[in-house]
Protein backbone atom coordinates (compact mmCIF):
# COMPACT_ATOMS: atom_id res chain seq x y z
CA UNK A 1 0.00 0.00 0.00
CA UNK A 2 1.47 3.37 -0.95
CA UNK A 3 1.57 6.39 1.31
CA UNK A 4 -1.09 8.06 -0.82
CA UNK A 5 -3.74 5.50 0.11
CA UNK A 6 -6.01 6.37 3.02
CA UNK A 7 -8.70 4.38 4.82
CA UNK A 8 -10.98 5.49 7.67
CA UNK A 9 -14.20 4.02 9.05
CA UNK A 10 -16.08 6.33 11.43
CA UNK A 11 -19.50 7.09 12.93
CA UNK A 12 -21.75 9.22 10.77
CA UNK A 13 -22.12 11.78 13.60
CA UNK A 14 -19.17 12.71 15.83
CA UNK A 15 -19.48 15.64 18.24
CA UNK A 16 -16.70 16.93 20.48
CA UNK A 17 -16.54 19.74 23.01
CA UNK A 18 -17.86 21.01 26.29
CA UNK A 19 -21.65 20.77 26.33
CA UNK A 20 -22.17 18.47 23.33
CA UNK A 21 -24.00 15.97 25.53
CA UNK A 22 -26.99 18.30 25.28
CA UNK A 23 -27.55 16.85 21.79
CA UNK A 24 -27.71 13.18 22.83
CA UNK A 25 -31.49 13.08 23.25
CA UNK A 26 -32.32 14.72 19.94
CA UNK A 27 -29.85 12.58 18.01
CA UNK A 28 -31.11 9.41 19.67
CA UNK A 29 -34.75 10.26 18.99
CA UNK A 30 -33.89 10.64 15.31
CA UNK A 31 -32.63 7.03 15.32
CA UNK A 32 -35.19 5.23 17.48
CA UNK A 33 -37.77 5.43 20.28
CA UNK A 34 -36.66 2.61 22.59
CA UNK A 35 -33.15 2.95 24.04
CA UNK A 36 -31.36 0.29 26.05
CA UNK A 37 -28.79 2.29 28.02
CA UNK A 38 -25.64 0.49 29.18
CA UNK A 39 -24.06 2.65 31.87
CA UNK A 40 -21.19 2.42 34.31
CA UNK A 41 -22.83 1.78 37.72
CA UNK A 42 -21.20 4.76 39.44
CA UNK A 43 -21.85 7.18 36.61
CA UNK A 44 -25.51 6.14 36.52
CA UNK A 45 -25.86 7.90 39.90
CA UNK A 46 -24.50 11.24 38.71
CA UNK A 47 -26.55 14.38 37.92
CA UNK A 48 -25.17 14.51 34.36
CA UNK A 49 -26.51 11.02 33.64
CA UNK A 50 -29.88 11.84 35.19
CA UNK A 51 -30.11 14.92 32.96
CA UNK A 52 -29.42 12.80 29.88
CA UNK A 53 -32.09 10.25 30.80
CA UNK A 54 -34.63 12.99 31.51
CA UNK A 55 -33.85 14.60 28.16
CA UNK A 56 -34.28 11.26 26.38
CA UNK A 57 -37.66 10.68 27.95
CA UNK A 58 -38.73 14.27 27.21
CA UNK A 59 -37.80 13.60 23.57
CA UNK A 60 -40.15 10.60 23.51
CA UNK A 61 -37.48 7.92 23.94
CA UNK A 62 -38.38 5.10 26.35
CA UNK A 63 -35.32 3.93 28.27
CA UNK A 64 -34.14 0.82 30.08
CA UNK A 65 -31.05 1.43 32.24
CA UNK A 66 -28.61 -1.45 32.60
CA UNK A 67 -25.70 -0.92 35.03
CA UNK A 68 -24.21 -4.40 35.45
CA UNK A 69 -20.92 -3.48 33.79
CA UNK A 70 -17.95 -4.84 35.77
CA UNK A 71 -14.32 -4.15 34.82
CA UNK A 72 -12.73 -6.55 32.33
CA UNK A 73 -16.23 -7.37 30.97
CA UNK A 74 -16.69 -11.13 31.56
CA UNK A 75 -18.56 -12.96 28.80
CA UNK A 76 -21.39 -14.29 31.05
CA UNK A 77 -22.23 -10.73 32.15
CA UNK A 78 -22.49 -9.60 28.52
CA UNK A 79 -24.77 -12.54 27.70
CA UNK A 80 -27.03 -11.54 30.61
CA UNK A 81 -27.14 -7.97 29.33
CA UNK A 82 -27.98 -9.20 25.84
CA UNK A 83 -30.92 -11.21 27.15
CA UNK A 84 -32.18 -8.23 29.15
CA UNK A 85 -31.94 -6.04 26.05
CA UNK A 86 -33.75 -8.58 23.88
CA UNK A 87 -36.65 -8.61 26.36
CA UNK A 88 -36.84 -4.81 26.19
CA UNK A 89 -36.68 -4.74 22.39
CA UNK A 90 -34.55 -1.63 21.72
CA UNK A 91 -34.19 0.11 18.40
CA UNK A 92 -31.11 1.97 19.68
CA UNK A 93 -28.42 1.09 22.27
CA UNK A 94 -26.59 3.80 24.22
CA UNK A 95 -23.21 3.21 25.87
CA UNK A 96 -22.41 5.68 28.66
CA UNK A 97 -19.15 5.34 30.58
CA UNK A 98 -15.62 4.11 30.10
CA UNK A 99 -14.34 1.46 27.75
CA UNK A 100 -16.16 -1.42 29.44
CA UNK A 101 -19.54 0.29 29.16
CA UNK A 102 -19.00 1.23 25.51
CA UNK A 103 -17.76 -2.24 24.59
CA UNK A 104 -20.68 -3.83 26.45
CA UNK A 105 -23.10 -1.63 24.51
CA UNK A 106 -21.56 -2.75 21.22
CA UNK A 107 -21.89 -6.39 22.17
CA UNK A 108 -25.45 -5.99 23.43
CA UNK A 109 -26.36 -4.46 20.06
CA UNK A 110 -24.68 -7.43 18.37
CA UNK A 111 -26.54 -10.02 20.46
CA UNK A 112 -29.91 -8.33 20.02
CA UNK A 113 -29.40 -8.24 16.26
CA UNK A 114 -27.87 -11.64 15.58
CA UNK A 115 -28.28 -13.77 18.72
CA UNK A 116 -26.11 -16.72 19.68
CA UNK A 117 -23.07 -16.61 21.95
CA UNK A 118 -20.18 -14.20 21.73
CA UNK A 119 -17.67 -16.91 20.89
CA UNK A 120 -19.33 -17.22 17.50
CA UNK A 121 -18.10 -13.71 16.68
CA UNK A 122 -14.51 -13.78 17.99
CA UNK A 123 -11.87 -12.46 15.64
CA UNK A 124 -12.28 -10.29 12.56
CA UNK A 125 -15.29 -9.77 10.30
CA UNK A 126 -17.40 -12.53 11.88
CA UNK A 127 -20.39 -10.22 12.48
CA UNK A 128 -22.76 -11.08 9.62
CA UNK A 129 -24.47 -7.71 9.20
CA UNK A 130 -25.54 -4.41 10.76
CA UNK A 131 -26.40 -4.25 14.45
CA UNK A 132 -28.89 -2.14 16.37
CA UNK A 133 -27.68 1.47 16.00
CA UNK A 134 -25.32 2.61 18.73
CA UNK A 135 -24.85 5.96 20.44
CA UNK A 136 -21.57 6.19 22.39
CA UNK A 137 -20.92 8.64 25.24
CA UNK A 138 -17.40 8.20 26.69
CA UNK A 139 -16.68 9.47 30.20
CA UNK A 140 -12.95 8.73 30.17
CA UNK A 141 -10.25 9.93 27.80
CA UNK A 142 -8.67 6.68 26.77
CA UNK A 143 -10.22 3.82 24.90
CA UNK A 144 -11.54 5.62 21.83
CA UNK A 145 -14.22 2.92 21.69
CA UNK A 146 -16.79 5.53 20.68
CA UNK A 147 -15.36 5.52 17.15
CA UNK A 148 -13.78 2.07 16.74
CA UNK A 149 -14.94 -1.28 15.31
CA UNK A 150 -13.64 -3.32 18.27
CA UNK A 151 -15.01 -4.66 21.56
CA UNK A 152 -12.95 -6.72 24.02
CA UNK A 153 -14.21 -9.25 26.57
CA UNK A 154 -12.75 -11.62 29.16
CA UNK A 155 -13.62 -15.23 28.38
CA UNK A 156 -13.17 -17.52 31.42
CA UNK A 157 -12.47 -20.43 29.06
CA UNK A 158 -9.47 -18.65 27.53
CA UNK A 159 -6.14 -17.45 28.85
CA UNK A 160 -6.30 -13.98 27.36
CA UNK A 161 -8.83 -11.33 26.49
CA UNK A 162 -10.69 -11.76 23.23
CA UNK A 163 -11.56 -9.15 20.63
CA UNK A 164 -14.58 -8.96 18.36
CA UNK A 165 -13.75 -6.75 15.41
CA UNK A 166 -16.14 -5.64 12.69
CA UNK A 167 -17.05 -2.35 11.00
CA UNK A 168 -20.65 -3.21 11.96
CA UNK A 169 -19.71 -2.39 15.58
CA UNK A 170 -18.81 1.23 14.85
CA UNK A 171 -21.34 3.44 16.67
CA UNK A 172 -23.78 5.52 14.64
CA UNK A 173 -23.08 8.59 16.78
CA UNK A 174 -20.41 9.62 19.30
CA UNK A 175 -20.69 12.44 21.85
CA UNK A 176 -17.32 13.32 23.40
CA UNK A 177 -17.93 15.90 26.14
CA UNK A 178 -14.82 16.66 28.25
CA UNK A 179 -17.11 17.75 31.09
CA UNK A 180 -17.90 14.09 31.73
CA UNK A 181 -14.20 13.30 32.37
CA UNK A 182 -13.67 15.90 35.10
CA UNK A 183 -14.56 13.52 37.92
CA UNK A 184 -12.29 10.68 36.82
CA UNK A 185 -9.94 9.49 39.59
CA UNK A 186 -6.19 9.94 39.04
CA UNK A 187 -5.58 6.24 38.34
CA UNK A 188 -8.29 6.17 35.67
CA UNK A 189 -6.98 9.39 34.15
CA UNK A 190 -3.44 7.99 34.02
CA UNK A 191 -4.22 4.48 32.77
CA UNK A 192 -6.86 5.49 30.23
CA UNK A 193 -4.79 8.46 29.11
CA UNK A 194 -1.60 6.50 28.52
CA UNK A 195 -3.59 3.86 26.62
CA UNK A 196 -4.85 6.59 24.30
CA UNK A 197 -1.23 7.66 23.83
CA UNK A 198 -0.28 4.07 22.97
CA UNK A 199 -3.14 4.02 20.42
CA UNK A 200 -1.67 7.11 18.78
CA UNK A 201 1.92 5.85 18.77
CA UNK A 202 1.20 2.29 17.66
CA UNK A 203 -1.20 3.34 14.90
CA UNK A 204 1.55 5.64 13.58
CA UNK A 205 4.31 3.02 13.80
CA UNK A 206 2.22 0.09 12.51
CA UNK A 207 3.13 -1.52 9.22
CA UNK A 208 1.28 -0.48 6.08
CA UNK A 209 -0.43 -3.68 5.00
CA UNK A 210 -1.04 -4.52 1.34
CA UNK A 211 -4.78 -4.52 0.74
CA UNK A 212 -7.01 -5.72 -2.08
CA UNK A 213 -9.11 -2.67 -2.86
CA UNK A 214 -11.54 -4.84 -4.77
CA UNK A 215 -12.01 -7.35 -1.97
CA UNK A 216 -12.99 -7.47 1.67
CA UNK A 217 -10.64 -5.35 3.76
CA UNK A 218 -9.24 -6.52 7.08
CA UNK A 219 -10.54 -4.55 10.05
CA UNK A 220 -7.04 -3.19 10.73
CA UNK A 221 -5.24 -2.17 7.55
CA UNK A 222 -2.13 -0.58 9.08
CA UNK A 223 -0.97 3.01 8.97
CA UNK A 224 -2.08 5.07 6.00
CA UNK A 225 -2.35 8.62 4.70
CA UNK A 226 -5.51 9.42 6.66
CA UNK A 227 -4.57 7.84 9.97
CA UNK A 228 -1.07 9.34 10.12
CA UNK A 229 -2.24 12.91 10.64
CA UNK A 230 -4.70 11.83 13.33
CA UNK A 231 -2.07 9.76 15.15
CA UNK A 232 0.47 12.58 15.23
CA UNK A 233 -2.01 15.19 16.42
CA UNK A 234 -3.30 12.83 19.11
CA UNK A 235 0.21 12.00 20.36
CA UNK A 236 1.15 15.67 20.64
CA UNK A 237 -2.01 16.58 22.53
CA UNK A 238 -1.78 13.72 25.02
CA UNK A 239 1.96 14.09 25.61
CA UNK A 240 1.44 17.58 27.05
CA UNK A 241 -2.09 17.26 28.44
CA UNK A 242 -1.85 14.04 30.44
CA UNK A 243 0.66 15.30 33.03
CA UNK A 244 -1.33 18.54 33.29
CA UNK A 245 -4.61 16.71 33.86
CA UNK A 246 -2.99 14.64 36.61
CA UNK A 247 -1.39 17.66 38.25
CA UNK A 248 -4.70 19.55 38.29
CA UNK A 249 -7.76 17.32 37.74
CA UNK A 250 -9.93 20.40 37.32
CA UNK A 251 -7.85 21.84 34.46
CA UNK A 252 -10.57 22.18 31.81
CA UNK A 253 -8.09 22.86 29.03
CA UNK A 254 -6.06 19.75 29.80
CA UNK A 255 -9.22 17.65 30.09
CA UNK A 256 -10.42 18.95 26.71
CA UNK A 257 -7.07 18.17 25.11
CA UNK A 258 -7.13 14.67 26.60
CA UNK A 259 -10.65 13.98 25.31
CA UNK A 260 -9.67 15.42 21.92
CA UNK A 261 -6.47 13.37 21.75
CA UNK A 262 -8.25 10.17 22.79
CA UNK A 263 -10.90 10.72 20.13
CA UNK A 264 -8.34 11.32 17.38
CA UNK A 265 -6.30 8.30 18.47
CA UNK A 266 -9.44 6.16 18.35
CA UNK A 267 -10.18 7.40 14.84
CA UNK A 268 -6.65 6.47 13.82
CA UNK A 269 -6.32 3.03 15.36
CA UNK A 270 -9.87 2.05 14.42
CA UNK A 271 -8.55 1.71 10.88
CA UNK A 272 -4.78 1.36 11.30
CA UNK A 273 -4.79 -0.89 14.37
CA UNK A 274 -2.34 -1.21 17.24
CA UNK A 275 0.49 -3.70 17.55
CA UNK A 276 2.88 -5.29 20.03
CA UNK A 277 2.20 -3.38 23.27
CA UNK A 278 -1.43 -4.38 22.95
CA UNK A 279 -0.72 -7.92 21.80
CA UNK A 280 1.59 -8.62 24.73
CA UNK A 281 -0.76 -6.93 27.20
CA UNK A 282 -3.57 -9.37 26.44
CA UNK A 283 -1.88 -12.29 28.22
CA UNK A 284 -0.22 -10.00 30.78
CA UNK A 285 -3.54 -8.43 31.71
CA UNK A 286 -5.23 -11.81 31.98
CA UNK A 287 -2.45 -13.13 34.24
CA UNK A 288 -2.21 -10.10 36.52
CA UNK A 289 -5.76 -8.72 36.44
CA UNK A 290 -4.34 -5.24 35.98
CA UNK A 291 -5.90 -2.39 33.95
CA UNK A 292 -5.39 -2.52 30.21
CA UNK A 293 -3.76 0.91 29.95
CA UNK A 294 -1.40 0.15 32.81
CA UNK A 295 -0.08 -2.81 30.83
CA UNK A 296 0.13 -1.18 27.40
CA UNK A 297 1.83 1.91 28.85
CA UNK A 298 4.35 -0.17 30.77
CA UNK A 299 5.20 -2.13 27.63
CA UNK A 300 5.36 0.73 25.12
CA UNK A 301 8.96 1.92 25.76
CA UNK A 302 10.24 -1.65 25.44
CA UNK A 303 8.31 -2.30 22.23
CA UNK A 304 9.49 0.95 20.66
CA UNK A 305 13.09 0.31 21.70
CA UNK A 306 13.01 -3.14 20.11
CA UNK A 307 11.42 -1.81 16.91
CA UNK A 308 13.58 1.33 16.68
CA UNK A 309 16.02 0.23 13.93
CA UNK A 310 13.06 -0.45 11.62
CA UNK A 311 11.15 2.72 12.51
CA UNK A 312 13.72 5.52 12.65
CA UNK A 313 11.95 7.87 10.21
CA UNK A 314 8.59 7.32 11.91
CA UNK A 315 9.96 7.88 15.41
CA UNK A 316 11.80 10.98 14.23
CA UNK A 317 8.53 12.44 12.92
CA UNK A 318 6.83 11.47 16.15
CA UNK A 319 9.49 13.41 18.05
CA UNK A 320 8.54 16.50 16.04
CA UNK A 321 4.89 16.01 17.00
CA UNK A 322 5.88 15.74 20.68
CA UNK A 323 7.75 19.04 20.46
CA UNK A 324 11.16 17.58 21.25
CA UNK A 325 14.30 19.69 20.65
CA UNK A 326 15.73 19.65 17.15
CA UNK A 327 18.22 16.92 16.28
CA UNK A 328 19.98 16.59 12.92
CA UNK A 329 20.70 12.87 13.16
CA UNK A 330 17.53 10.81 12.55
CA UNK A 331 18.74 7.85 14.62
CA UNK A 332 19.49 10.05 17.63
CA UNK A 333 16.16 11.78 17.09
CA UNK A 334 14.38 8.42 17.10
CA UNK A 335 16.16 7.32 20.29
CA UNK A 336 15.31 10.64 21.89
CA UNK A 337 11.65 10.04 21.07
CA UNK A 338 11.69 6.64 22.78
CA UNK A 339 13.45 8.15 25.78
CA UNK A 340 10.85 10.94 25.99
CA UNK A 341 8.03 8.41 25.85
CA UNK A 342 9.65 6.38 28.63
CA UNK A 343 9.94 9.60 30.64
CA UNK A 344 6.24 10.33 30.11
CA UNK A 345 5.32 6.87 31.36
CA UNK A 346 7.46 7.38 34.47
CA UNK A 347 6.00 10.86 35.00
CA UNK A 348 2.48 9.46 35.19
CA UNK A 349 3.66 6.81 37.69
CA UNK A 350 3.51 3.71 35.52
CA UNK A 351 5.54 0.72 36.70
CA UNK A 352 9.02 0.44 35.28
CA UNK A 353 8.78 -3.26 34.52
CA UNK A 354 6.43 -6.19 34.11
CA UNK A 355 7.93 -7.60 37.31
CA UNK A 356 6.22 -4.69 39.11
CA UNK A 357 2.91 -6.10 37.81
CA UNK A 358 3.69 -9.55 39.21
CA UNK A 359 5.14 -11.18 36.10
CA UNK A 360 8.02 -13.60 36.79
CA UNK A 361 10.82 -14.64 34.39
CA UNK A 362 9.36 -18.12 34.16
CA UNK A 363 6.12 -16.62 32.83
CA UNK A 364 7.83 -15.34 29.68
CA UNK A 365 7.43 -18.42 27.45
CA UNK A 366 3.70 -18.62 28.08
CA UNK A 367 3.27 -14.90 27.44
CA UNK A 368 5.07 -15.20 24.11
CA UNK A 369 2.98 -18.20 23.04
CA UNK A 370 -0.26 -16.38 23.85
CA UNK A 371 0.92 -13.16 22.21
CA UNK A 372 1.49 -15.01 18.95
CA UNK A 373 -2.19 -16.00 19.03
CA UNK A 374 -3.16 -12.32 18.77
CA UNK A 375 -2.38 -12.49 15.08
CA UNK A 376 -4.43 -9.48 13.99
CA UNK A 377 -2.10 -7.24 16.05
CA UNK A 378 1.20 -9.08 15.63
CA UNK A 379 0.90 -9.02 11.85
CA UNK A 380 0.76 -5.21 11.72
CA UNK A 381 3.88 -4.72 13.82
CA UNK A 382 6.57 -2.74 11.95
CA UNK A 383 8.93 -5.73 12.23
CA UNK A 384 8.74 -9.47 11.78
CA UNK A 385 7.66 -10.34 15.32
CA UNK A 386 8.49 -14.01 15.72
CA UNK A 387 8.79 -15.86 19.02
CA UNK A 388 12.47 -14.96 19.42
CA UNK A 389 11.85 -11.26 18.92
CA UNK A 390 8.88 -11.23 21.29
CA UNK A 391 10.82 -13.14 23.93
CA UNK A 392 13.51 -10.46 23.94
CA UNK A 393 10.89 -7.77 24.52
CA UNK A 394 9.18 -9.71 27.29
CA UNK A 395 12.45 -10.62 29.03
CA UNK A 396 13.64 -7.00 28.93
CA UNK A 397 10.28 -5.72 30.19
CA UNK A 398 10.30 -8.18 33.09
CA UNK A 399 13.84 -7.16 34.02
CA UNK A 400 13.14 -3.46 33.53
CA UNK A 401 16.17 -3.29 31.21
CA UNK A 402 15.34 -1.31 28.07
CA UNK A 403 19.05 -0.99 27.23
CA UNK A 404 19.17 -4.74 26.60
CA UNK A 405 17.09 -4.12 23.47
CA UNK A 406 19.23 -1.33 22.04
CA UNK A 407 21.50 -3.70 20.10
CA UNK A 408 18.75 -5.95 18.80
CA UNK A 409 18.13 -4.97 15.18
CA UNK A 410 14.90 -6.57 13.96
CA UNK A 411 14.00 -7.74 10.52
CA UNK A 412 11.66 -5.38 8.72
CA UNK A 413 8.17 -6.69 8.11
Amino acid sequence: MTGALGILRLPSDVRFGYGVRAGIATATAAIGRRAFVVADPFLATTPAFAETVEALEAAGVATHIHTEVPPELPVPVVHDAGRAAARFGPDVVIGYGGGSALDAAKLVALLVSHGGDLDGYYGENAVPGPVVPLVAVPTTAGTGSEVTPVAVVSDPDRELKVGISSPHLIPRAAFVDPELTLGAPPSVTAHAGIDAFVHAVESFTAAALPVDLGGALPVFVGRNALTDVLSLEAAGLIHSALPAALADPGDRGARADMAHGSLLAGMAFGAAGTHLSHAIQYPVGAMTHTPHGLGTGTLLPYVLQACLPATVPRLARLGDALGLPAEDDPARRAQGTVDAIAALCARVDLPGSLADLGIRPQDAPGIVDLTLQVRRLVQIAPVTADATFLRRIVDAAIAGDRAALADNPPTKA
